[in-house]
């Protein structure tokens, strides 16, 4: 073994393996097969016990869909997101696996880029907040109110929530990566000691739809941040950790005191409440209208069924909306900011892990899970801006 992996102790090496395998979705049994060895010398090999030999090594790791060279890196990163989502789920979904895996690769992937370049992510997470004893309107209550402190705590203060994805990422340090997903998947939830809060969401969703996501899942990271969670359109708020994170979301975005505030502004001298008074309040806060609607049923500034009898009687559709504000604002956050081929975070770090030598093309290609033309273009779009550097724009250190 060469020298990177002398520095890795047979115990590392194991543990690697062992999340490798898992990922691959294979039993300790396959691999004994692969090696052509018994169950328990796997066994052994995982826990480090035992000293995997060379061929072993190999044997493995192209079983596993990986390379030596990969498990044994120092600074490679092992992750286990993928198989913790697997567990949530008691059927087979291909929709929920796929978009675990991706978001395991997505994190490993920076991580170990991350750890190449030096480069250490600040992180600056509130206290958790676990959900205390109590029956449902406890539960409500208490996701109000933290809501509330933690809009406080970012000095956010009574308005509307601009950019929430901004408020993840630059506030709090949470990883948030915006990619197409299934239709159906919203979004995950993922936390991880070397890794930190990890979320990914549906870059095809609307706007306003995927800013109540993120802020479900910023309640899961408030409330129970060690548990993996997956929100999907057919998710039901019946638990108790679900029902915190849909209130905490609604609380977020639509705060009780701003939302009776513009309410009122918004309805003054009127009899009823109309569309264009729905289409006003719910871009102010940026999220759906029927969010909005069954926001103002809770805080009985609605009759309960006010949605339902819009829906009834045509809707309130997205022309009726342009009607209102005029041509209608990006309903979806534009490309440069989703991960169509790249996290945009992800690509620096690549092309500057290129640059400066530490990872070939060919490695990237592996760590990146891309083709080899979507690599050779990141590549060329690094090397344009390094012919462009100059001592001007060179960063203070």
């Amino acid at each position: 073994m060469n020298a990177t992996a002398e520095r890795l102790s047979d115990r590392e090496i194991g543990e690697r393996l062992r999340l490798a395998r898992e990922e691959a979705k294979k039993t300790q049994a396959d691999a004994a097969g692969v090696i052509g060895a018994a169950r328990t010398t796997v066994v052994a090999i995982e826990k480090g016990q035992r000293r995997i030999r060379i061929d072993e090594l190999q044997k493995l790791a192209a079983a596993y869909g990986t390379s030596a060279n990969a498990i044994l890196r120092r600074e490679a990163v092992q992750l286990n997101l993928a198989p913790q989502f697997r567990k949530l789920s008691e059927s087979e979904d291909d929709a929920v696996e796929s978009s675990s895996r991706l978001l395991n690769d997505l994190v490993s992937a920076e991580l170990e880029l991350e750890n190449a370049l030096g480069i250490h992510r600040e992180r600056r997470y509130p206290p958790e907040r676990p959900i205390l004893p109590g029956d449902n309107r406890s539960v409500v209550a208490q996701a109000e109110a933290d809501a509330q402190d933690l809009r406080d705590w970012l000095g956010i203060g009574p308005g509307p929530v601009g950019d929430i994805v901004s408020v993840l990422d630059l506030q709090l340090g949470i990883r948030v990566y915006l990619c197409p997903l299934n239709s159906k998947i919203s979004g995950l939830f993922a936390y991880d000691d070397r890794a930190g809060a990890c979320m990914l969401l549906n870059a095809l969703h609307p706007r306003s739809r995927l800013m109540t996501t993120a802020a479900h899942e910023l309640g899961h990271f408030i409330s129970s941040r060690r548990e993996p969670e997956v929100l999907t359109e057919s998710s039901l708020f019946v638990s108790r950790e679900e029902r915190y994170a849909n209130s905490f979301s609604r609380g977020f975005l639509t705060p009780s005191r701003a939302v009776r505030q513009r309410f009122q502004d918004i309805t003054a001298g009127h009899s009823h409440l109309t569309r264009r008074h729905i289409i006003l309040l719910a871009h102010a806060f940026g999220v759906a209208r029927e969010a909005m609607v069954r926001r103002l049923e809770e805080l009985g500034l609605a009759r309960k069924g006010t949605w339902d009898w819009f829906q009834a009687n045509g809707g309130i559709t997205d022309e009726q909306a342009r009607q209102v504000l005029g041509d209608l604002p990006q309903s979806h956050f534009p490309i440069s900011e989703t991960g169509t081929t790249l996290p945009p975070r992800l690509a620096l770090l690549a092309g500057e892990a290129w640059k400066r030598g530490i990872y070939s093309e060919g490695q990237l290609l592996r760590l990146l899970h891309l083709d080899r033309y979507s690599v050779r273009a990141l590549l060329d779009s690094a090397a344009a801006e390094e012919g462009e550097e100059n001592d001007l724009v060179k960063l203070p250190r």
